[in-house]
């Protein structure tokens, strides 16, 4: 978690001062939104480590899961474009509302109360994924 925390500080200072990228929405809202999306990725990944035999198969299947996660938020890709049962599909991938929260915190400055939606999402993903893992791996030790 940590990490991730880290990684988000120096992408931001970055972006900031090296790209010169406008910054108007609120550092407080975006850090939320950031920490969620830690959480939402956590549980994907303690998953991961649940139904893996190795480390090389666990590496192997986050692999085949960030590769569809990128083309299907919206990152590569816009999801208007998308097949309606792909656009279907996106609203179960957690990146998708994290560069809603992104690029409204980045460009447009927006706050929780246009937000909220997203929050919640993530809050959800973010839940469900780490009470599967927690339940996946309590099951592993018995």
């Amino acid at each position: 978690f940590l990490i991730g925390l880290c990684q988000f500080a120096v992408v931001m200072i970055v972006a900031r001062l090296w790209f010169e990228v406008p910054f108007r929405g609120s550092y407080g809202l975006m850090l939320l939104g950031t920490c969620l999306y830690i959480l939402s990725i956590l549980g994907v990944a303690m998953f991961m480590s649940t139904i893996s035999a190795n480390q090389q198969q666990a590496l192997v299947g986050t692999f085949f899961f960030a590769m569809p996660t990128l083309f299907l938020s919206g990152f590569a890709f816009p999801i208007s474009g998308m097949p309606p049962a792909l656009q279907w599909f996106s609203y179960l991938i957690p990146l998708r509302y994290f560069l809603v929260i992104i690029r409204a915190s980045f460009l447009k400055g927006v706050g929780t109360s246009v937000l909220w939606p997203q929050l919640l999402a993530l809050v959800a993903t973010s839940l469900v994924l780490l009470a599967i893992s927690t339940l996946r791996f309590h099951k592993s030790l018995d």
